[in-house]
């Protein structure tokens, strides 16, 4: 009896993977094997990056704080520490925004928290 292999399924595999690396350079967007290392390499990339752009923004939001702080005489951790102590439950990301685009109301927090 000839031996059995389901090449629907395997061309499949491989068109899935090859259609994942268009775009790609040179030999990585249409050599079976290296295209393949390629693709489940950016995988593993955007899947570790996911997670990273959570800590990236986290720290942009804290930069941005920290200069807006600044500007009224606090340090980044004194004006977290007084929010916390205010009882005032904004996160990070609302107050960057606030000390980015609305000067005029994260100054209005500063001074509440300040008294």
């Amino acid at each position: 009896m000839p031996r059995s292999v389901n090449s629907v399924a395997s061309r499949a595999r491989r068109k899935k993977v090859m259609k994942m690396s268009k775009g790609y350079f040179g030999r990585r967007k249409n050599v079976w094997t290296v295209a393949k290392n390629a693709v489940e390499k950016g995988l593993q990339y955007s899947y570790r990056d996911r997670r990273n752009k959570k800590r990236n923004f986290r720290s942009l939001w804290i930069q941005r704080i920290n200069a807006g702080a600044r500007q009224h005489g606090l340090s980044y951790s004194a004006f977290m520490g007084l929010l916390k102590k205010e009882g005032i439950e904004l996160n990070r990301k609302v107050l960057a925004d606030l000390a980015m685009n609305h000067p005029d109301a994260f100054k209005a927090i500063v001074t509440r928290v300040k008294k």
